[in-house]
């Protein structure tokens, strides 16, 4: 037990005891980590600190190491003038903003997605690379990725294509509220088909997003800032980002993943679109499973 509990970064004095005269038993030891308790700092004689990663944070760790390790993945990068956009989300959070949620730029991102997903549906995917076998899905099932204190969680907000901007703003605000203060079920937790990141004001000019498997793409937003873009007669001052896309090559062509971006853009730097019932952009598949090369036999 005490081997455990060193192991794990632990103080036994702060756990509390069920067994036999007040013992700490394995179970006690399961029912503190879970409860959220921080492992105990070791700090060496030289000044350095050490800190079990457990927990949350060790499956994360495992997670993305699994990830980075079996998926060959495909990153694009795309510019997108958001000028439009930001003019519209102003108007619409002028108009209505005080008596609903927060409207931030991701609800407009993940309408975005929703509508591109038609020129290439097995974005909206999971991969069974054991099996051999693609499973799209008709539903979208949105990662959010949330940072909160005990690391990155990534909650999410189910059936996507069927929510308003307004309700996707207030579902994200709950779940965001939800991971920080640790109040979110399993359920809310698992069982996404896409992701999509950001880093807000501190995110990068690009980055590589690592997909979370067993999804095979993953989208994720860079900083904004003003820059001068050829407008076909002067340099003209425009708010401008990049999103920064990943997707597993072994079931997304990379012709397929660039159509997919593009489509992003053209739908986010002219807005109207993203409320064109009839937005162009291919007919959209029913939920199913497609072989692909590799997959097992018999």
């Amino acid at each position: 037990m005490r081997k455990r509990a060193s192991d794990l970064g632990l103080d036994l004095a702060e756990v509390t005891g069920t067994g036999p005269e007040g013992r700490v038993t394995h179970a006690d030891l399961d029912r503190h980590l879970t409860r959220g308790a921080a492992p105990a700092p070791r700090r060496a004689s030289d000044g350095v600190t050490e800190t079990r990663v457990i927990g949350l944070r060790r499956k994360i760790a495992e997670q993305m190491t699994r990830a980075h390790a079996a998926i060959p993945a495909i990153t694009i990068v795309e510019e997108v003038d958001v000028t439009e956009l930001e003019r519209l989300r102003a108007k619409m959070k002028d108009e209505r903003g005080e008596a609903r949620a927060r409207l931030t730029l991701l609800p407009f991102l993940i309408r975005a997605m929703d509508l591109s997903r038609r020129v290439a549906p097995q974005v909206n995917a999971h991969y069974d690379d054991v099996e051999g076998v693609l499973r799209e899905f008709a539903a979208v099932h949105v990662g959010v990725a949330t940072q909160t204190e005990k690391g990155l969680m990534v909650p999410v907000m189910r059936h996507a294509e069927a929510c308003s901007l307004w309700d996707m703003a207030a579902e994200i605000a709950r779940l965001a509220e939800g991971a920080r203060a640790g109040k979110l079920g399993r359920e809310e937790l698992g069982g996404s088909t896409v992701t999509i990141t950001s880093l807000g004001a501190l995110g990068a000019v690009a980055s590589t997003p690592i997909i979370n498997h067993p999804e095979v793409a993953i989208v994720g937003v860079n900083r904004k800032a003003i820059r001068p873009v050829w407008d076909g007669n002067r340099f003209a001052p425009r708010e401008v980002m990049n999103l920064s896309a990943s997707f597993d090559h072994r079931v997304v062509d990379g012709w397929d993943a660039a159509r997919f971006v593009a489509r992003m853009k053209e739908l986010l730097e002219v807005p109207a679109l993203l409320f064109a019932a009839d937005a162009p952009g291919g007919p959209e598949r029913t939920t199913g499973e497609a072989g692909v090369a590799g997959r097992r036999e018999g």
